[in-house]
């Protein structure tokens, strides 16, 4: 696995961004994360090393602007050419996670008709609102790979009515930081049991920092949550 920041810095539109951790990083450092600008990897998949081969080795999978939103308007005048480094790299397979799907078709290549092989793209819903907009936006889009993700989950979330066999995985995590929400199992549980009534995968990504489980709540230490949701044993 491989991460790809083209660009670094993103504005917050929802309920979910509010502790995001790009914000929460960038101010250890004074940094400004609502200043979107390029990096110096933008063209790291056509990078090459010394031996002349390519630094993103093939057949691996590229987690790609985690520091930003791929559809974010300010980048809208890279995004056609990160779109072509993702055409050339066929043998790489780019993970893209949105919550601006309603600005998925901005600069979309000419030739991408029902979707490229190797990309999948990930729908950010954190609350009942965000799903009801978002998802029927998402699943009418030529999208050949979708997950959906509830990260940082808020609330209940009724995901019934959107789960199909287009979609291939759910996401479900907390949320990490010294300020991060609730993450209430039973949320959890419910979401796996609508996956499970219609036989789309589910994770259990993590447990976030603040963890309520049967009326108790829990402080998870940020190295744990991982772990600790994974030994719950309720991936489907």
């Amino acid at each position: 696995m491989s991460s790809w920041n083209p660009w670094h810095g993103c504005h917050k539109i929802s309920p979910g961004c509010q502790n995001c951790y790009v914000y929460r990083i960038d101010a250890k450092y004074e940094r400004n994360s609502s200043v979107v600008a390029k990096t110096g990897n933008f063209d790291l998949p056509l990078k090459r090393n010394r031996t002349g081969g390519y630094k993103l080795v093939g057949n691996e999978t590229v987690y790609t602007c985690f520091t930003s939103d791929f559809f974010l308007e300010d980048a809208d005048p890279w995004r056609a050419e990160v779109w072509q480094m993702i055409r050339i790299r066929h043998d790489l397979h780019f993970f893209i996670i949105t919550k601006r799907i309603d600005r998925f078709h901005v600069n979309l290549p000419n030739d991408w008709e029902e979707g490229y092989d190797n990309v999948s793209i990930c729908c950010t819903v954190e609350n009942q609102d965000r799903a009801d907009y978002r998802l029927p936006i998402f699943l009418a889009e030529p999208i050949k790979h979708k997950s959906i993700i509830c990260e940082p989950i808020l609330e209940f979330i009724h995901l019934s009515d959107y789960l199909s066999s287009a979609i291939e995985m759910v996401t479900v995590g907390g949320e990490s930081g010294d300020n991060a929400r609730i993450c209430n199992y039973d949320w959890v549980l419910d979401i796996r049991e609508q996956c499970l009534q219609k036989g789309v995968p589910f994770y259990f990504k993590q447990t976030g920092a603040h963890f309520q489980k049967d009326g108790r709540l829990y402080t998870i230490p940020r190295k744990l949550q991982h772990s600790q949701a994974q030994k719950a044993g309720i991936d489907l």
